[in-house]
């Protein structure tokens, strides 16, 4: 059973850096698309990036376009979510998610089937 861990979330002042981890404990990491979303308190949960089984396609929320970027590095059954110049507005609790189709990159949460239980990401002013 595919179970996906994330780390890296912490507190950090605006304009700084963080680097999400999510690991994948299944054996069908390499052959499946990944998500990134996140949830701020009292707003539904926002599509925040995409990458493709060989990390050659990405998609990506407009809001993060330019400041996030996804990796994934296959042999160690990791994604990453690299977050730079981050501001207030980012704050949240941060997913990953394996998609159900293998090749879908795209941003609409039920292609993801099976979700990670999230870390907290916190931007102070």
């Amino acid at each position: 059973q595919v179970q996906l861990v994330e780390s890296g979330g912490g507190l950090v002042q605006a304009g700084g850096s963080l680097r999400l981890s999510c690991v994948d404990s299944g054996r069908t990491f390499s052959s499946s698309s990944m998500g990134w979303f996140r949830q701020a308190p009292g707003k539904e949960r926002a599509f925040v990036a995409a990458i493709s089984r060989g990390g050659t396609y990405f998609d990506y929320g407009d809001s993060v376009k330019g400041r996030f970027t996804a990796s994934r590095d296959n042999a160690k059954n990791t994604v990453y979510l690299q977050m730079n110049s981050l501001n207030p507005e980012d704050t949240a609790v941060y997913y990953c998610a394996q998609a159900v189709m293998r090749n879908y990159v795209g941003p609409t949460a039920s292609e993801y089937g099976v979700w990670g239980q999230g870390t907290q990401v916190t931007v102070s002013s």
